[in-house]
């Protein structure tokens, strides 16, 4: 009876930050992952932790939504959830041609918030960019990633640094970077689709 308990003894090791984050979040069973919800996981995370859990914010946003949660990191804006679907599944980047994908939408939904004047909304993508670029940095700076994937992250963080400074010079900045010989000797397989 007792037998399947010793499979388990690898087990006795505890949950890492992610795990734990994943299931704080399980068990909130709320659909929508607010800034209330990220504070609520990150007490519990402090809580079973003690010191060493004491996360960033930022850094839960990240690990929820790569995971498929559907995070609103704002607190002023989208308070309908009118443009839910606009930002869901944004930031699911892997290379530099999803990244690419990503903020050319980014950029479209910048722009017609900015036509229809809906200053909020237009704060909404900025945050979304925002958040690309850290979960972009996390993984750049992350030593356990290989360091091609690293390489290709922190080349992604400079990409959304750009278009959050300067979105109206990003897609030009962007089509003469692809062509700098810098960019071929870093990325030169994994850009030849794009030249």
């Amino acid at each position: 009876m007792t037998q399947a308990k010793h499979h388990d003894s690898h087990s006795s090791k505890p949950p890492s930050k992610k795990e734990l984050i994943l299931e704080a979040a399980q068990a909130l069973s709320t659909e929508r992952i607010t800034a209330a919800e990220i504070e609520q996981i990150r007490r519990r995370l402090i809580a079973v932790l003690g010191a060493e859990g004491n996360t960033a914010p930022e850094y839960i946003a990240s690990v929820l939504a790569e995971a498929g949660r559907r995070v609103i990191l704002s607190t002023h804006a989208d308070s309908e959830g009118r443009y839910e679907e606009e930002f869901h599944d944004l930031l699911h980047f892997s290379n530099l041609e999803e990244a690419e994908m990503c903020l050319i939408r980014l950029d479209e939904l910048f722009r017609k918030f900015h036509k229809e004047g809906d200053r909020a909304a237009q704060e909404r993508v900025r945050e979304v960019g925002a958040l690309g670029r850290r979960r972009a940095e996390m993984i750049a700076r992350n030593h356990k990633v290989e360091p091609a994937k690293r390489a290709e992250k922190e080349e992604i963080a400079q990409w959304f640094a750009i278009w959050l400074q300067t979105p109206d010079a990003f897609f030009d900045w962007l089509e003469v970077r692809k062509q700098s010989s810098d960019y071929e000797r870093r990325f030169g397989a994994s850009s030849a689709a794009g030249a």
